[in-house]
């Protein structure tokens, strides 16, 4: 893990939170969506194959974590999650990465995917604030 590093697609939109065992951890900087992304330290991984079993189970047990944090940061944010969002995509950034996120059926894409629709609303600085201490909790 000593020569990772995060693709520079995902400082734009995104900050840092905490490292987990396997997983780099970074919240989305989109107040429409508690969204936790978690990149494997695992030097040019790009698919789940790419792990070793034991990282592919760790990685699994590191996506159950990141739901517990969505869903709590939904209450903090006053908007219980009905359902969570769970992806591996990479069609846009290569490195591989689990989106975990909170949705609610009046969540304003509901039922269509999160990804590529509508414009990101950028979390003030309060709640950044708020949100990154919450999700960097154990």
């Amino acid at each position: 893990m000593a020569d990772f590093a995060v693709d520079p697609a995902f400082e734009a939109g995104s900050v840092a939170v905490a490292d987990w065992p396997l997983c780099h951890v970074r919240l989305q900087d989109d107040g429409r969506f508690p969204w936790l992304i978690l990149i494997p330290r695992v030097e040019e991984a790009t698919e789940i194959e790419d792990l070793s079993p034991a990282d592919r189970a760790l990685l699994m047990e590191e996506t159950v974590r990141a739901g517990d944090v969505v869903r709590r940061l939904g209450a903090a944010l006053d908007r219980p999650i009905d359902k969570l969002n769970v992806a591996a995509l990479g069609n846009v950034t290569a490195q591989l990465h689990v989106h975990v996120v909170g949705r609610r059926r009046d969540d304003p894409l509901w039922p269509d995917p999160v990804w590529g629709r509508g414009e990101a609303e950028r979390l003030g600085e309060t709640w950044r604030s708020r949100l990154i201490a919450l999700a960097a909790e154990p």
